[in-house]
């Protein structure tokens, strides 16, 4: 009687289960090495270390021969979801605004380090030049690299259980928010709050597009606000 092999079901958001491959627990042990060394790019601050985990990632899916729908950065799904994640980030920025931000704030007596934006107020061409940047090596950039590669691989490292996907989750914010380290302590803790609520997005939808949009929106909502009324450090 001829045996009929059944194909293990690829998810919704397009990734392959690491078992899926050749020799499952060599590629464990390859993708645990590849979020070490992404980790490690991270923290050493290599050259720009959402760029060099783009390059990482890029190297990781020819060997694998896989795509970046393997990634998260599956088909878009619609118009709707532009709707649901500029509300999201309408939100979450006023949450920042009123929690996060502030209360980081008083209990640590320090301030986020918005050096960087304090030019912007009335700066037309650096608010332009932001809002480029914003989107493309901020919302799109980082996203893949940390909520698509370096979240899938640690998670693939880790398990795909509900221990070893909130390891990944965190690990892979942690990581974020390090490599914002120029806004000072409390900016890595607002920034990894940040990546934490992306990672959320992003497994809800089961698209990186959700996240990659809420970053942007994100952005764009803060350099305006800068571009206004300059740095804001919460509401109260």
């Amino acid at each position: 009687m001829k045996t009929v092999n059944i194909p293990t079901p690829i998810p919704a958001d397009g990734e392959r289960p690491a078992r899926d491959h050749p020799g499952s627990r060599a590629w464990l042990v390859v993708s645990g090495i590849e979020a070490i060394a992404a980790a490690a790019a991270v923290l050493l601050d290599l050259l720009i270390p959402s760029l060099v985990l783009l390059a990482m990632a890029f190297i990781s899916l020819v060997i694998r021969r896989q795509g970046v729908g393997s990634l998260g950065l599956t088909r878009f799904k619609g118009w709707g979801l532009v709707g649901k994640t500029f509300a999201l980030a309408v939100l979450w920025s006023v949450f920042q605004l009123s929690a996060t931000m502030p209360i980081a704030n008083h209990v640590s007596g320090e301030k986020q380090d918005l050096g960087a934006f304090e030019d912007l107020q009335g700066n037309v061409g650096m608010f332009a030049a932001l809002l480029i940047a914003g989107w493309l090596l901020g919302a799109f950039a980082e996203e893949l690299a940390y909520r698509g590669y370096l979240l899938t691989r640690i998670r693939e490292a880790t398990g795909n259980g509900r221990i070893g996907l909130a390891i990944a989750v965190l690990v892979s914010s942690m990581l974020f928010g390090f490599a914002h380290s120029e806004q000072g302590l409390i900016g890595v803790l607002i920034v990894t709050i940040d990546g934490i609520y992306f990672s959320v997005l992003r497994l809800h939808y089961q698209t990186l597009w959700a996240s990659v949009l809420a970053h942007g929106f994100n952005n764009t909502i803060g350099f305006t606000a800068f571009f206004l009324v300059g740095p804001i450090y919460g509401f109260w």
